[in-house]
């Protein structure tokens, strides 16, 4: 085949051209340290880097709400360890009432100080985090979630609802709790059933706590009613809380200090009750869970008076009450803050995984997009030499002439 100059010239110079643009495009990429500044660079990179770069706003979303959510458990279990320890001062006054000598003066000097922790209890139940927001609020968060009336009443003006945020592309964790469930609530485990006396009795009958020798027993969600028909009898009344149902036992002999079976519990009942004397006892999840009203009930039992007799009595029974329904309330919030430690290692270990897809994406990312300066240089070192041969070849080429042989 044979070329013609016009040919030779035209592909001397188009290969010397693309060598040229060749040249250019790898002195902006070590000039510029970026190696996939268009799409056309690099197409299929340019998709790749695409697809790295909405992966690392999405990981950078993920960073601030793990961020966010931690300080957040981390706020509330600083709370929670706050209310444990006014609930701690609380059960400690609650242990010194029981001493039979004090007197009225002295217990009301106690209802006093408990007035004062109520009131402390209802401060952290109105704790806000950093924003302002209402840590126990639910959804409610910009309204203060416990209000006091002027007759002492504390009211909950929150809702149920939990927030939660998206710590990751499958992973939502619960950042706070509802004032229901922390100061209105029971735990599953661990808590008692709670006895008490019937207001009225005439007798000198105080009832004990309640001992759980069968956890499985199904029958200690009944409600149980211990009616005295008289002195030395009595008959225990059963109410299954699903169907209504109640069932009341033959009378049975009454022996003070012996223990009364109940499902798979038992109590004892001291004293000497007379005719008409009832006592019960009751699931935790069926009677009063507010922390607020016990207390309050507590605070008017301790102002009350003690004349003697049935009055001792039904304030030593009442002091077994309030504690029980303390020590389940101590238990609930126990619990609530074994999970908000749960819930912040579940964060913290997220973390960790966030963390490290973000530096692998972002070096993935660095791959793409910014330049290798060894390889780069080393590629531009080439090119630039084969322009320079070419260059020199075509000055060479472009001399081979027929006529200047023949000169």
């Amino acid at each position: 085949m044979r070329i013609s100059s016009t040919q030779y010239f035209t592909m001397n110079v188009a290969t010397m051209s693309d060598q040229q643009a060749q040249l250019s495009q790898l002195y902006a990429q070590i000039s510029s340290g970026v190696s996939l500044a268009t799409p056309s660079d690099n197409p299929l990179g340019a998709a790749q880097a695409v697809q790295l770069s909405s992966t690392a706003t999405s990981l950078a979303q993920y960073t601030s709400n793990q961020n966010t959510a931690l300080a957040s458990l981390q706020l509330e279990d600083t709370t929670l360890s706050s209310v444990n320890d006014v609930l701690q001062s609380i059960h400690t006054l609650v242990l010194r009432a029981g001493d039979g000598s004090l007197n009225n003066g002295d217990r009301g000097s106690i209802a006093t100080q408990l007035q004062s922790l109520r009131s402390q209890l209802i401060t952290l139940g109105n704790s806000t985090d950093p924003q302002g927001n209402y840590m126990f609020a639910g959804y409610q968060s910009s309204a203060q979630p416990y209000t006091t009336s002027s007759a002492g009443v504390v009211t909950y003006s929150g809702d149920t609802g939990t927030p939660a945020v998206q710590i990751t592309d499958s992973h939502v964790v619960q950042t706070g709790d509802t004032g229901i469930s922390i100061f209105s609530s029971v735990a599953p485990i661990g808590t008692s059933a709670v006895p008490a006396a019937t207001t009225g009795n005439t007798g000198t009958g105080v009832i004990s706590t309640v001992s759980l020798n069968n956890p499985t027993d199904p029958t200690n969600a009944d409600k149980y009613a211990i009616n005295f028909t008289s002195s030395t009898t009595y008959t225990v009344s059963q109410t299954n809380p699903a169907t209504g149902a109640v069932t009341t036992s033959a009378p049975q002999a009454f022996t003070a200090g012996t223990a009364i079976t109940l499902g798979g519990q038992s109590v004892t009942i001291s004293g000497a009750p007379n005719a008409g004397d009832s006592f019960s006892v009751t699931p935790a999840t069926q009677g009063s869970m507010d922390v607020f009203a016990n207390l309050s009930q507590l605070i008017s039992t301790l102002q009350s008076p003690i004349s003697g007799g049935a009055s001792t009595a039904s304030f030593q029974s009442a002091l077994t009450t309030s504690m029980t329904q303390l020590e389940n309330t101590m238990n609930n919030i126990t619990t609530a803050q074994a999970t908000v430690g749960g819930r912040s290692q579940e964060v913290k270990a997220l973390q960790a995984v966030t963390q490290t897809n973000t530096l692998q994406t972002a070096s993935n990312l660095s791959d793409l997009t910014q330049t290798d300066l060894i390889k780069t240089v080393g590629k531009y070192t080439l090119a630039q030499n084969a322009l320079q041969a070419a260059q020199q070849a075509f000055v060479k080429i472009q001399n081979m002439s027929l006529f200047q042989y023949l000169n």
